[in-house]
This record gives structure tokens, C-alpha cells and sequence, in this order.
């Protein structure tokens, strides 16, 4: 009896497993009903992460009916300033698609979403229906496309995920047959990274940029990492993009290659390690654990100049309709002498140890893990009479961290009784100061950073402010557009009313960073004059105001 209940339990699992696993054989249909162009492909190089999807061309225009592009179920509906309208649909064969940048939903959803924008007083919400709670059909207009969130011009970003791993991957392949591209990549540059202590290019340990037709001799010795910047392009179009295979052969055997196909999600914060720049680079720092790369010579694709002879290397750039460019350049061996790393051991952060770090008026705490290679920091501390807390640059250019770590901050003196007004702030070269979530304890401000930097504590108690933009067209247009603005600590929180009633004001654009509302009469009583209040409230609890009538 106990056996064939563990059968029938072991069958009922395998089956449930089996529904959820993809259909290799998955046909999609385009999510527009005109010939596709993309102004962005998947695996692109972007700050702190990859580009997750395919960025479909919508003709210039906003507005354009989106389509399902397999049968499936909404699974979540959201607006948020940073990708504007999001449908995310769980698809019957086994993948996920993230549509982002609509301008609008439809139908049932729309009104959903604008009831509970009003019920919760925020543009920004997010819905998590039930499992088939809205079906949708292949081929079904689900939204509308646009230009919300973070977007440069009128787009639809579509994600696609394997939903029972959870994993990007690339949407390209399933619409190879519906696009035409007969142009392969092209390199731009290379770069030579030597090995600190082990390696010097040209007798020298630092970075170097070699150019694409390079007429000088390169000489090296020791190990050393190489890089190339390329990218991939398509017929009809402009755009340049991010290229999908890069293979590295030195003297005809490989020894790296990257493969940008699918990711997941807790791996993005790797682009920090694989890229210098644009630069990718043809080895793996011993903290990177990206698995789009692959190193095959044993030493995770540095290579070790220690023979008097030219050593030849080959690119490969292959984008994915097959299309193939090559790169040729030499590098000759040169016996030189290779400086070891002189560093105090204070100042040395190793990526596969926890590293404290104390010093009068700051403390801070690197997990193990978080740092992708030795870290060699060049800390100063420097501070103005009149400053509340000394500036500590930890390094003069920023190292990144692949999670988020404590920092402490002591305050010299505090000017302000109200703690809520101090914030940490990571000052830029230029000696630009931005805002750091933190808060104060005990004589200390508190955050928690990404990056070894430069950091300093500011205060903020000047507040926002709020300009109306056109004043004059609001009543024709149907439309109020507003420009909020923070020097200091930057706009948290707004909220707005027309003769006391809750008005929907939005930031549909996280670029031009304008507020807007679009005058909805049947949620306004008819009036002769309106008058508009607004608040606008800032990291540290500043609150500006507008009160103007139209």
C-alpha cells in the first residue's frame, strides 16, 4: 500500500515538473502586427546590469496595440517609474514574457489599475492576480506601447524568462525567421590589463587601450587579461548592439569565451566584473561567477607572457543569425622586470575574506564574497573646518561590490537637532555629493553601500520645488505638467490635489522627470476655477509646496 502511494506520489510530481518545463519547439508570435525592428538587443551592456530583453521599434510613435505572443495567464500588472506600465504573462509553454514602457493597459486591467491608483493614492502599484485569473490568447491585444519609465523614445521591452528556472534568456531566436540581419559585429578597440605584481604591457603594470589597427609593437611579459569592445549591428537600422559570442584563441587554441544567452537574475551585478567600461574583458576575476563566460586555459583566461616570441591572439565576434568578424593582433614577449605590490595590509581588501575596516570616525564591513578580486585601496580622509563629518575616500576610482555592506559614519559636530536632516552622501571626483540611504544612531550615520568610494555625511533642509510647466495650455490640453525638483537629497514622495480631491499625478517619464496628470472630468466636479495643491517631499523629509489655480 505505502509503495504504490510513493508511485502515485512520485508520477504526480514528474508530471507536475514536465508541465512546467519548456517547449523547445515554442512558437511565438509577434508582439506587433508590423515588420520588427530593435533598438536594443539582449545581454547589452548597461550600468550595474545586463539588458534583460529585446527592445522592439514602435514606428516613433506611442500608442501601438502590443499583442500576446503566446496563449498563457497575466500573472502581474504594475507601474513604477523605473519601467513605467508592466503586464508580466506566464505563457502555457513554459516561458515568461515582461512587457515594459506601455503607455496604457486595457480593458478590465486598465480600470483595475486606475481603481486602485486612487484607492492607494499612488501612481505607483502593483497587482498580483490570480493564477488564470486573466487568460490571455496569442495573437489578443494586451496593452498599448509607450515611452513610461526609464525610456529614451517610444519602445516596447520585452523580457523573456524560462519560468521554471527563472533565468533570462534571450528572446531573439524565436523570431530569427521574421527579421533580417546580414551584418556581423565589429571591434572597436582592445585593452590590456596586467596583472598587478605579475604583469607589465609595454614595462608598464597599468590598463592600456590598444587601437583597432594598431602600428606599434606591443611588448609584454608575465600575465596578463585581455579585452575587446564590439559591438553587433542590422541591416536596416542604426543601432549598434550588444554582441552574443566572443571567442579569444591565443596562438590557435581558446582560451575564452562568452556565450550571452540567458543569466539570472542574482547574477546581473557581475557586468561590474566581466566589463571595464565597454570593454568586456577575456578573463575571469577569481570572484566573478558569471556563467555566460568561460575560460579554457586553466587560469581563467589570463595568459602567461614568459617566452621571447610574438604571441598571436584571434577574436571571433559572432552575432546570432551566424554573421562572423575576426580580429588579429600581436603581442611580443619581452623579458622585463615585473614590480611586486607594495601595499599596507590595512588597506588590502581580499575578495574571498570578510574585511574589516576601522579608523577614527569610520567603520566599515566587506563580507566574504562581495568583492570581486584583491581590492588595494588608496584612502585618504580630508575635511573643512566647517564640515560635520571628515571625507573618506576609500578608493579614488569606485570598486564595485556585489551586494550591499555597512558603513558607519561619525559626525565631528551636529549642527542640527533634528537627526532626520543628515544623510551620506558618495562625492563624486567632481565633488558632486548624492544621497546614500542611511540614518542616524547613536552619533553615527548608518548605510549601506555598493561601491568602495568616497563618502562624506551632508545636510538637507531645503525643500523641493515644485514649477508649473505651460500653465496656460492646461485647460486646452486637458493635461498639468509640473517639474519637481530637489538639489540636495532628491524627491521621495509627492501628492496633489484639485479642490481638495485626489488627483492621479504621475512621473510617466523617469527621463524628463515631469509630473503629470491628465484632467479626468468624470472624477472632478464641474467648477469655474480649479485649484491645484501640491506636496513634494524629499529624501530627508523636506516638504515643498504648490498651491496655484487654473
Amino acid at each position: 500500500m505505502l509503495r504504490s502511494i510513493l508511485i502515485t506520489l512520485l508520477l504526480l510530481a514528474t508530471t507536475a515538473s514536465y508541465a512546467q518545463q519548456p517547449d523547445d519547439n515554442a512558437h511565438f508570435a509577434l508582439p506587433f502586427d508590423f515588420p520588427i525592428y530593435f533598438s536594443g538587443n539582449f545581454g547589452e551592456l548597461r550600468s550595474n546590469h545586463f539588458h534583460g530583453g529585446l527592445d522592439f521599434k514602435t514606428q516613433g510613435a506611442i500608442g501601438k496595440p502590443v499583442r500576446a505572443v503566446a496563449d498563457g495567464y497575466i500573472s502581474r500588472i504594475k507601474v513604477d517609474h523605473g519601467s513605467g506600465y508592466i503586464l508580466n504573462i506566464v505563457h502555457d509553454n513554459g516561458y515568461t514574457t515582461i512587457n515594459r514602457h506601455l503607455s496604457a493597459f486595457v480593458g478590465d486591467i486598465a480600470r483595475m489599475v486606475e481603481d486602485k491608483q486612487y484607492q492607494d493614492e499612488s501612481w505607483e502599484v502593483e497587482i498580483f492576480p490570480e493564477k488564470n485569473q486573466y487568460r490571455v490568447k496569442k495573437g489578443e491585444v494586451i496593452a498599448l506601447s509607450g515611452n513610461t519609465g526609464y525610456s529614451f523614445g517610444p519602445h516596447l521591452h520585452m523580457d523573456m524568462f524560462e519560468t521554471v528556472t527563472d533565468d533570462y534568456i534571450d528572446p531573439l531566436p524565436f523570431f530569427l525567421d521574421r527579421v533580417v540581419d546580414r551584418v556581423a559585429p565589429k571591434a572597436v578597440g582592445m585593452m590590456l590589463f596586467p596583472q598587478k605584481g605579475k604583469g607589465v604591457v609595454n614595462g608598464s603594470q597599468s590598463i592600456q587601450q590598444l587601437p583597432l589597427n594598431n602600428k606599434r609593437e606591443v611588448t609584454a611579459w608575465g600575465e596578463i587579461g585581455v579585452g575587446i569592445r564590439a559591438y553587433d549591428y542590422m541591416d536596416g537600422v542604426s543601432n549598434r548592439y550588444g554582441v552574443k559570442t566572443v571567442i579569444l584563441e591565443v596562438d590557435g587554441v581558446e582560451t575564452f569565451r562568452s556565450e550571452v544567452s540567458r543569466y539570472r537574475h542574482d547574477e546581473n551585478l557581475y557586468i561590474n566584473s566581466w566589463t571595464h567600461g565597454q570593454y568586456m574583458k577575456s578573463f575571469i576575476e577569481p570572484g566573478n561567477k558569471l556563467g555566460m563566460l568561460h575560460a579554457s586555459n586553466g587560469n581563467r583566461g589570463l595568459i602567461t607572457i614568459d617566452e621571447e616570441r610574438p604571441y598571436h591572439f584571434v577574436y571571433t565576434l559572432i552575432d546570432a543569425f551566424g554573421n562572423t568578424s575576426k580580429v588579429r593582433f600581436t603581442i611580443h614577449g619581452l623579458a622585463s622586470e615585473i614590480a611586486p605590490i607594495e601595499h599596507r595590509a590595512k588597506y588590502t581588501f581580499h575578495w574571498n575574506k570578510v574585511n574589516v575596516f576601522h579608523d577614527p570616525g569610520i567603520e566599515l564591513i566587506v563580507p566574504k564574497g562581495l568583492l570581486y578580486d584583491d581590492a588595494y585601496l588608496n584612502y585618504t580622509v580630508r575635511a573643512d573646518s566647517n564640515d560635520i563629518a571628515f571625507t573618506y575616500q576609500l578608493s579614488s576610482t569606485a570598486i564595485p561590490l556585489h551586494d550591499y555592506c555597512n558603513l558607519s559614519l561619525g559626525l565631528r559636530h551636529q549642527p542640527l537637532a533634528d537627526s532626520t536632516k543628515y544623510y551620506v552622501a558618495s562625492v563624486s571626483s567632481s565633488g558632486k555629493k548624492s544621497y546614500v540611504s542611511s540614518y542616524y544612531y547613536r552619533g553615527k550615520m548608518h548605510a549601506r553601500i555598493r561601491s568602495l568610494a568616497t563618502y562624506t555625511v551632508a545636510i538637507d533642509t531645503v525643500p523641493p520645488t515644485i514649477t508649473p510647466v505651460s500653465p496656460h495650455t492646461w485647460k486646452r490640453s486637458g493635461k498639468i505638467t509640473l517639474k519637481a525638483k530637489d538639489e540636495e537629497s532628491g524627491v521621495n514622495h509627492y501628492r496633489a490635489t484639485i479642490n481638495g480631491e485626489y488627483i492621479l499625478l504621475g512621473k510617466p517619464n523617469a527621463v524628463n522627470g515631469n509630473l503629470v496628470y491628465e484632467i479626468d472630468k468624470r472624477r472632478l466636479p464641474t467648477a469655474n476655477t480649479y485649484l491645484l495643491e501640491v506636496t513634494v517631499t524629499d529624501m530627508c523629509g523636506n516638504v515643498g509646496k504648490l498651491v496655484t489655480s487654473y
